[in-house]
């Protein structure tokens, strides 16, 4: 009985606004980033500033990757504009190894932090309201979290929703932290790797005074397989379903 009086006793404002703390600090950085961090946090910002990134890494190469891993990390926590350039600055400044493995584990650890900050938030009480509600939403959350991996995998495989809203969602509706990283490392692995290849590359784009193509994972021969590994990860979930519905029958 006192652990259950324990979970229905309202939380104290205090405690309230100490946990949305974090999720506040990140849409105040992001308002202030988006209206003056967006001309350093671009393709013409790196077109600019190439000779010396490159005279840094060249120097520097260890002090190099840690400052962009971090950087990387706060863009991302921060949903901070310029992931596209960063990912690109990862080819560009190391190539597609290990450019591409510094890309996706700051990726990643950037949503965990978001992921983290809306579930202390918002996440716990929203996913209570959840479960104590009756109808659609419900029955949907219900859906998803019993197919947690496959469903969030897909989600992240195919370049449907934004990258913050994919980190929000699973916050609120109390999707496992280590089912979420899992499925977000692995989930944009393609689309990393296609991006650093870009950003590998940029030395020649730069050379012709051109703009490279970032629209490429968008082709039918990319994005094509994309899709077709999305709905190949989400095969077990329909069987599943469909088994389950021939038992209601």
């Amino acid at each position: 009985m006192k652990g259950q009086l324990r979970l229905t006793q309202p939380i104290r404002p205090s405690v309230q606004w100490r946990q949305r703390l974090p999720i506040l600090v990140i849409i105040v950085v992001a308002i202030l980033g988006a209206v003056i961090l967006r001309e350093y946090l671009s393709f013409e910002a790196l077109r600019e500033n190439r000779a010396a990134l490159i005279a840094f890494r060249d120097s520097n190469y260890l002090l190099t990757a840690a400052a962009f891993i971090l950087a990387y990390i706060a863009i991302v926590s921060f949903s901070l504009p310029g992931a596209t350039a960063a990912t690109l600055t990862g080819g560009f400044l190391f190539g597609l190894f290990p450019g591409a493995a510094f890309n996706l584990i700051s990726a990643t650890i950037g949503a965990i932090m978001i992921f983290w900050a809306v579930r202390a938030g918002f996440g716990r009480a929203m996913a209570a309201r959840i479960d104590a509600s009756d109808g659609r939403v419900k029955r949907l959350t219900m859906a998803i979290r019993a197919n947690e991996f496959p469903v969030l995998f897909s989600l992240r495989l195919m370049p449907v929703l934004p990258f913050f809203v994919m980190n929000v969602i699973p916050a609120l509706i109390g999707v496992r932290t280590s089912v979420f990283a899992a499925s977000t490392f692995l989930g944009i692995m393609p689309g990393g790797l296609i991006y650093t290849w870009v950003g590998a590359g940029l030395g020649e784009v730069f050379a012709r005074d051109e703009t490279p193509d970032l629209g490429i994972i968008f082709e039918p021969h990319i994005l094509g397989p994309l899709l077709g590994l999305a709905a190949l990860s989400l095969l077990p979930t329909i069987v599943k379903s469909l088994r389950g519905k021939e038992r209601e029958l």
